[in-house]
């Protein structure tokens, strides 16, 4: 429960404060691109401000919020303070650093006061309360929700930001076991969230409801509360709530004595927790299997996942520990060796002792003579693993981005950016690949995904095109980067057409009906900027308009279909025969022309026969 509402604090006060700025990463970059290309002397704080609000990693936001308190600070502009001391309360909430995040949220307060702004200081102490709850302090928590609440209600500038305080105040009542006050401001969260269109916001308040109607005994409310919540969930890819919610559904179920149902919804939500990498919600998953299996007298199972819960729930505990122990013997050991100098200060000082002091030094003399020794032949054999190690990074480097890129980042130790003017993207994605996910067991999933993007791999390399990436069951790959290609158009067409044989035969000849795919292709042409992101685990990555327009192909395409767009129509119209589509709606683009490619025009088989043979 407290890993939900931590969670929810996080997200939904987020999505409310920035008031519905989209965390779109495609959006983000954009407004990064502008930022870094506008010249310094020219800081822009609202962009700034956007850009901290939707990072997601808490460094990248400390970042961003530092600079726009120090540039605010030099314009003198107390509505861009407010907003970065608010941001930085955010950084440490999040880090855990609750004192730290409290004196930020302070400073935002008194900024909002200031300014006169109702709904900023509203936000900032309910901002004030969340740290309170994440910190156990529930009287103070409760105090900060309700003023910021009250000011809300006065100003009645913002229905999303007040439903927003209704539910964390709700989550905080609910925690503490108060279930009336936790309805009550539960109830009056969803319907404003329902009345303002706030999909994210109604569906964790029907979460929530669910979990009160279930302690207050109301099991079909709960239950209908629980699965109103993952089906709205499910259209906004909600899956570290939906895996917390099947839980909830499967300890209603557990409580009914239906055995069968509970193990339903416990392991759909160990599915997709181990699918997105959730590992809190795998623990509670495993812990809540090994729980019915108890009840049901299967040991053996009940064994098995109660171990599966150990290894997860307890591994950072684990760590912990042993670096304490190590701390503590490190200290010991230093106080030893202190006292070792002390007697052995204390025995030159007192000439009685000649001998003793003289026998003293030999043994200390011999253990230093030795520890050189095993010093030597430590380092040797660490340089020996350091070269290995590094022989080794640099041939993973290269297997994992272009070779001209890797060799760059090993020089330098950073890839400058590049723009490709003329580009292809090729864009795939499995359809009902979410259904055989809950079909099929995690390790035949992965055999089969791997089967059909190891034979994608195969076919990019034929035609000398990049592998970008695959995300879930989305394959992406680009032609004319690295290196530009003159004819990138043409060869990214003939893999789509390859890669769309290949998935039809496979499907017709060689799979089971049950773990076959069917795809759909979308293509785009134009320019990009490509280059490696992250410090730790780099990729190599592109982006622009052109892009995101290949995406939209894909997802306006059908199944067993190839949808380019005008773009790259206009560059291989003469070598293929498409189908006109017309002007489309396309989602945040508007109105744009298709065509579906329908095949390769008659001299083109004659000039790829003619290739072959020679």
């Amino acid at each position: 429960m407290r890993i939900l509402n931590t969670f929810l604090i996080c997200i939904i006060f987020q999505l409310i404060y920035v008031d519905g700025f989209s965390q779109d990463p495609t959006a983000l970059d954009s407004l990064k691109t502008i930022f870094w290309y506008k010249p310094f002397n020219q800081p822009d704080l609202e962009l700034i401000y956007e850009i901290g609000s939707n990072e997601a990693e808490p460094d990248s936001v400390s970042k961003y919020s530092n600079l726009l308190l120090e540039e605010a600070t030099n314009k003198a502009d107390d509505k861009y303070i407010q907003r970065a001391h608010h941001l930085l309360g955010n950084v440490f909430r999040l880090k855990g650093d609750y004192e730290k995040a409290l004196e930020y949220y302070f400073k935002s307060v008194n900024y909002a006061v200031k300014l006169d702004d109702k709904n900023a200081s509203a936000m900032s102490n309910i901002e004030i309360g969340n740290v309170y709850s994440l910190n156990g302090n529930t009287e103070n928590a409760d105090i900060y929700y309700n003023r910021g609440i009250e000011i809300l209600r006065e100003s009645g500038n913002s229905k999303k930001a007040l439903g927003g305080a209704l539910f964390n105040a709700g989550d905080e009542y609910l925690r503490i076991g108060n279930l009336k006050r936790a309805l009550e401001f539960t109830n009056e969260a969803e319907i404003i969230f329902h009345e303002v269109d706030y999909g994210l916001g109604e569906a964790y308040s029907l979460g929530n409801l669910g979990r009160i109607n279930a302690k207050l005994g109301n099991d079909a409310e709960a239950e209908e509360n629980l699965n109103s919540a993952i089906i709205l969930l499910q259209g906004m890819e909600g899956h570290n709530a939906i895996a917390d919610f099947l839980i909830s559904l499967s300890d209603i179920y557990s409580e009914r004595g239906n055995k069968e149902k509970a193990i339903q919804y416990a392991s759909r939500s160990l599915v997709i927790a181990k699918k997105h990498g959730y590992k809190n919600y795998i623990a509670d998953a495993n812990l809540k299997l090994s729980e019915i299996y108890g009840k049901a007298s299967d040991s053996a199972k009940s064994f098995r996942y109660y171990k599966d819960y150990i290894t997860y729930s307890d591994s950072s505990n684990n760590v912990e520990a042993i670096r304490e122990m190590a701390n503590l013997r490190t200290d010991f050991e230093v106080s030893q060796k202190q006292a070792e100098v002390d007697l052995l200060s204390q025995q030159k000082r007192n000439q009685k002792i000649i001998v003793i002091a003289v026998i003293v030094a030999l043994v200390l003399i011999i253990l230093l003579a030795f520890g050189l020794y095993r010093r030597n032949n430590f380092i040797r054999r660490t340089n020996i693993i350091i070269e290995k190690e590094k022989n080794r990074s640099e041939h993973l480097l290269l297997n994992i981005l272009p070779e001209e890129t890797a060799l760059e980042l090993m020089e330098t130790g950073k890839v400058q950016a590049k723009k490709f003017d003329a580009v292809s993207v090729l864009f795939t994605d499995f359809e009902g690949f979410t259904h055989f996910s809950e079909s099929l067991s995690p390790e035949e999933l992965v055999e089969t995904v791997d089967f059909y993007f190891s034979q994608f791999d195969k076919i990019i390399e034929k035609f000398g095109l990049e592998k970008i990436k695959t995300v879930g069951d989305s394959y992406m790959c680009a032609a004319g980067v690295p290196f530009p290609m003159e004819d990138h158009a043409r060869k990214i067409m003939l893999a789509a057409i390859e890669i769309l044989d290949f998935v039809k035969h496979t499907k017709e000849r060689d799979c089971k009906i049950d773990t076959c795919f069917e795809i759909r292709i979308g293509i785009n042409s134009g320019p990009v900027i490509a280059g490696v992101v992250g410090s730790k685990k780099f990729a190599y990555d592109i982006w622009g308009d052109t892009v995101n327009i290949a995406s939209r192909m894909e997802s306006c395409s059908d199944i067993g279909k190839i949808n380019i767009s005008e773009n790259t129509f206009k560059l291989v119209k003469d070598d293929f025969v498409f189908e006109d589509r017309g002007v489309l709606e396309v989602k945040n683009r508007g109105e744009m022309r298709m065509y579906f490619v329908k095949g390769i025009k008659e001299f083109e088989i004659r000039e790829e026969a003619s290739e072959v043979s020679h």
